[in-house]
Formats: C-alpha cells, structure tokens, sequence
C-alpha cells in the first residue's frame, strides 16, 4: 500500500477557491486509489474569514484517506495575518509527518509556500513531488507591495524559494494557460492545464428555462459574493459605479477580506445607498441569491500580475442564465469572450466604461449548456487524479 500526503492550507467546509478545488480533487484521488494507496491530508481548521465560523473536527477517518486539521490564529487576511498563520501550518506538518513514510507529495498552493513546504518534504524523503500551482506569487508580491525596504528584500528571497520549489517538482499543473511562459525554466517537470471547474450543485441548481423576454425593472441588482481583498479591487469600482448607476442599478456585495474596509470607507465617502454589503454565507444560501439576481459580477484590480490568471468565480457564475459582468484582462478576459456568451466585459478598475457597456446592453437571459459540459469538475478531477496517480 503507497503513501501519499496531499497540502493544501483550506479544504471543506471552509469557504473559498482553495477549498472547492481541493476537496472534490481529493474525494475523487480517494475513490481512484482504494486499495492502492492512502492519502494524508494536511489542511487548516476553517479560516478563510474571520466573520465566518463552520465546525470542523481536527481529525477525522475517511475510508481510505485522513483529514489532519492545524488550528491557526484569526486574522484579517492582512500580510502579516496570513504570514502568522503559514507559521502556524508550516510547524504543525513537519511536526505531523516527521516519523511517516510517504511515497508522493502533493501540494496545491496559490501562496508559494504551500509548494515549498512541499518541497521540503519531498527532498528529504527523496520521493517525487506534485504541484497545483493557483497563482503566481512573484508576480502579484512585485504588483501588490509599494516600493520600499520590505518590497526589495522580499522579492529576491520568493524568486529564491520558487526556484528551489518549482525545479524539484516532477509534476506541475497550472491552473490557467496564462502562467505557461513564466514557467519556462522549470523544463525538468511534466506539465498539465487542469483548471478549475463547475461543481455538480451548481449544475443541479441551475437547471431552468432561460428568460428571454423579462419585464423591464426600474432597479436590477447586481450580485458580488466572494474574497475582498486587494486582489479584488472592489473598492476601486462598485462605489465609483454604483453613484453613476444610482437610479437604475443596486450593487448586493457578499463577502469579507482585507480590503473590506476600503470599500466601506468609500461607500460612506460617496454617501451611497445603493450598495447592500453581507457577510460570508454557504453556498446553498449563496446559490439562492444568484437566483434572484439581474447581473453576476467578478473583478480583479488593475495588476499586471493578474494578466495571467483565470479566477475560479468565473466558472461558477457562469452556470447561472444571468448576463455575467466581467472586469478582467489577459487570460481571463480572452478565455471568457471564447467561452462564455452573454457576457459584459470591461477594464479592470474602468467605471466609465462599465457604466458605458452595461447602459447599452441589451438585457437577456441564457442557458449556457455547452460551457458546462465542457468545464464540469468531475471531469476535470478524474482526469488529474489518475495524473497524480501516474506518479505511486
């Protein structure tokens, strides 16, 4: 019987990217390998916001693979939150799996340090290493930190670890076709393009009749649900829209993060009403509210480093018949005008624009069955658990 341990810092019931592609991924590994192999999966107790609480048991048994739970601080999401926290983690599985015998490692980091713990691990059990890369960390470090001492002394030390990390690695998949060019170095490696997908409650809770003809509203809404951090950038765009779409449009944004309190900041500054801000809430909750919603947003601020990804949100909201309204660049904005029709699509952080393109639209409603099929998760997850297998 093989060994395989599987890192990734949030997995259910959390909720985020992070979670919703790693838990099925390792259900999926689970049921492929019964009678082969046991997994060993080494995450965190829900954290990803502060202002959402889900109880998880710090052990628990699963068949054919363990969920090992490290209790890590509350935070806010800030820098120094999360770097608190990664401590936290890094101790506790070098701690957990210093006395076990492991014939693979995987690990699906969006933060660099996941990869590199790891790495670590890998090297000194002298087994190969899968990664999941979901971000590129370098990039948004050099994008997201002002000039100064901390920028300068960071950035050479990531390039450093990413090095070590990414030239070890036997495997690499990249969640989006824009981070293939910076991985060119790192030739040693297999490469794969698993992205992420649509989980089957969506598919299952989505299905209706698409709405052609809608009567004319004088306010529709437009639903955000999801992280509010600076990489988001939500700050920089829903209060700037929302007060030139006062009288036609009401913005419902439902989430938590770091940047939360810019955008309440802004929102007082503007003196707006038209903003409705929630807290976190499940996605069965969460699924309801898309329902009944008029346009699905998702935005990343206006970062170079952002060119390259492609965000887990899109494939969800495009489930829905709603029109999605999209502010991205790059990868992402290519990748939604080939595949996702009814769509607005603008430049990050471009309130005019926004308000120019969604004036003009004409509003309709469809189903759009064909991205579905062809992005389904549990395709997607069969196809790269029987990669990860490949390597026992």
């Amino acid at each position: 019987m093989k060994n395989i341990l599987y890192l990734t810092f949030y997995f259910e019931p959390d909720l985020c990217a992070g979670s919703f592609r790693n838990t099925p991924l390792i259900k999926e590994l689970a049921i492929l390998s019964k009678g082969k192999a046991s997994i060993d999966v080494l995450t965190t107790l829900p954290n990803r916001y502060n202002t959402f609480n889900a109880e998880a048991p710090e052990f628990e048994k699963r068949d054919n693979y363990s969920v090992y739970r490290v209790r890590i601080p509350k935070h806010q999401s800030g820098m120094k939150d999360q770097i608190l926290s990664f401590q936290k983690y890094y101790r506790e599985v070098l701690n957990l799996t210093k006395n076990k015998k492991y014939d693979l490692v995987v690990a699906s980091s969006s933060r660099l340090f996941t990869a590199y713990l790891g790495y670590q691990i890998a090297k000194k059990h002298e087994i190969p290493l899968y990664l999941d890369i979901r971000d590129i960390f370098y990039d948004t470090i050099e994008d997201v930190l002002s000039n100064g001492l901390s920028k300068s002394l960071s950035l050479p030390i990531i390039k450093q670890i990413e090095k070590k990390t990414f030239s070890y690695a036997k495997h690499i998949n990249l969640i989006s076709g824009g981070f293939k060019n910076y991985f060119k170095p790192y030739s040693q490696a297999d490469y794969t393009y698993f992205p992420n997908g649509i989980d089957e409650e969506f598919i299952v809770n989505t299905k209706s009749t698409p709405h052609t003809e809608l009567e004319e509203k004088k306010i529709r809404t437009i639903v955000y649900a999801g992280n509010i951090g600076e990489g988001q950038g939500l700050h920089k765009i829903i209060p700037q829209a929302a007060q030139k779409l006062k009288y036609t449009h009401q913005f419902h944004i439902i989430g938590d993060g770091g940047a939360r309190q810019k955008l309440e900041n802004e929102i007082q500054k503007l003196e707006l009403e038209n903003i409705m801000l929630s807290k976190p809430i499940r996605r069965a909750e969460l699924m309801e509210i898309y329902k009944q919603a008029d346009f699905l947003f998702v935005h990343l601020n206006n970062y170079k480093a952002f060119e390259k990804v492609l965000p887990s949100k899109i494939f969800e909201l495009a489930t829905f018949s709603q029109p999605l309204i999209a502010g991205v660049s790059g990868y992402a904005a290519n990748f939604i005008q080939d595949n996702i029709e009814n769509s607005i699509l603008f430049e990050p952080c471009n309130a005019d624009q926004l308000v120019d393109k969604l004036s003009n639209f004409n509003y309709t409603r469809l189903n759009r069955e064909n991205f579905i099929e062809k992005f389904k998760r549990k395709n997607i997850n069969k196809e790269m658990a029987l990669s990860i297998l490949s390597y026992l």
